[in-house]
């Protein structure tokens, strides 16, 4: 196997699909979007797209599949969201079941799947501005706290805001806040700078999702609104089932990252 970090969307994919890659995707596809995964049955989809809208910020929404469909139509061709992720997450009743490496088990006809932007894909424009990316220096997945911030409830879903975390020099903290920005469809700026005490984090080094990074002298730690949050609502919200894309593990898109640019968030 040549270089992953070499290959296409598509042939990333198809390694997924061979089960040749579980491991999380931050630096693969440099120049492309990632998105994270939320799947429902059918009778919870109005209430969480309702839920989106009221969060852009955590859940802004790239693609919504019809009922029962696994492919893709517009950002990813010919992929196959049952197989083409790393790992997945199952959740029931709010209760974390199983992680797996595919769902075709699983699959129900009126399930309804949510594609939403991931901060992986702003993070080639800061390492184009030199703007350092701690876990994928240290080949980590990134870190990711729930905090003690409500997002909005819409319906059944409710919950706290999940952030991740990346430890930026301090004469790079404007810079990372104006390029991370100009992306609202893949959570935009910053929602909180500087002390976690302040939305609730007690301890950097234990996150709740994800790896724990170095943090060095300085370092002002940076947070942005993760899709990951879905999964703490979930956990809050208890729907029968739910299924997602496991944290860091993400689908890897056909849209070049510029293009999430212009686009504005849900």
């Amino acid at each position: 196997m040549k270089d992953i970090s070499r290959l296409t969307p598509k042939e990333i994919r198809g390694l997924i699909r061979k089960e040749k890659w579980a491991r999380p995707t931050a630096g693969l596809a440099m120049g492309y979007a990632q998105a994270n995964l939320v799947i429902l049955p059918q009778k919870y989809a109005f209430d969480f797209l309702l839920f989106c809208q009221r969060n852009p910020k955590p859940c802004p929404t790239l693609e919504v599949l019809e009922p029962g469909k696994f492919q893709t139509s517009f950002l990813a061709s010919g992929a196959d969201i049952r197989t083409d992720i790393p790992r997945y997450n199952i959740y029931r009743k709010g209760k974390f079941e199983a992680t797996v490496i595919e769902i075709k088990e699983f699959w129900e006809e009126d399930f309804v799947t949510f594609l939403l932007g991931c901060s992986f894909s702003f993070e080639e424009a800061l390492l184009r501005s030199k703007v350092p990316i701690r876990h994928i220096e240290e080949k980590k997945n990134v870190s990711m706290y729930i905090t003690r911030i409500p997002c909005k409830p819409a319906g059944i879903f409710h919950g706290p805001l999940v952030v991740s975390m990346r430890p930026i020099p301090p004469d790079k903290v404007t810079l990372a806040v104006q390029i991370t920005s100009r992306y609202a469809s893949v959570h935009g700026g910053p929602v909180h700078i500087g002390d976690p005490s302040m939305i609730g984090i007690k301890d950097l080094r234990k996150p709740d999702f994800g790896d724990a990074v170095t943090i060095g002298k300085g370092e002002v730690p940076v947070f942005w609104a993760c899709g990951v949050t879905p999964q703490a609502v979930a956990m809050e919200a208890k729907p029968e089932l739910c299924i997602t894309h496991t944290p860091g593990h993400m689908f890897i898109t056909d849209l070049l990252n510029e293009e999430l640019a212009t686009l504005s968030g849900c």
